[in-house]
């Protein structure tokens, strides 16, 4: 086991989420499931396209929020698209500039790696027009943000 793990505080129905998110990503897999009583699991370990979670089910005493998300770097526009209907699926919320939370009130990032390339652009007049076009958006569109990237002055 690894000797840090991101640790992630549910009410209740922690296996159902880990057992989703494993379903979501690839290099993805459940781990351990502890239940001392035989209920619901306490604790779930799991991986996340090889990074390492585990899901405390701790009751209602605290609520995630948006000050912790994961974060995901999609392959390309399908990825997105595939991520965000999953993810806002069932009661999940859009957020803006590629944010959302998911049914169990979980924040996630889903972008592209190439936004990250023209933020990082020798051009920072393309970057900016890059940046404005972003925060226009719900889930991230790549042909928008292209298109913004390649403006003429």
């Amino acid at each position: 086991m690894e000797k840090i793990r991101t640790c992630l505080w549910f009410e209740k129905d922690g296996a159902d989420a880990a057992a989703f998110y494993v379903d979501l990503l690839p290099e993805s897999r459940m781990e351990t499931l502890l239940a001392p009583d035989g209920s619901d699991p306490l604790l779930i370990n799991f991986t996340l396209a090889g990074a390492p979670y585990q899901i405390l089910n701790g009751g209602p005493h605290f609520k995630l929020t948006e000050a912790a998300s994961i974060s995901v770097v999609a392959d390309g526009q399908a990825e997105i698209d595939r991520l965000w209907t999953a993810l806002t699926a069932d009661g999940g919320q859009e957020s803006q500039c590629g944010w959302l939370k998911d049914r169990w009130g979980l924040s996630w990032q889903i972008y592209p790696q190439i936004l990250l390339d023209m933020q990082a652009a020798e051009d920072q007049i393309a970057a900016e027009r890059v940046r404005q076009a972003m925060y226009k958006m719900t889930k991230i569109n790549i042909a928008t943000l292209e298109a913004a990237f390649a403006a003429p002055l």
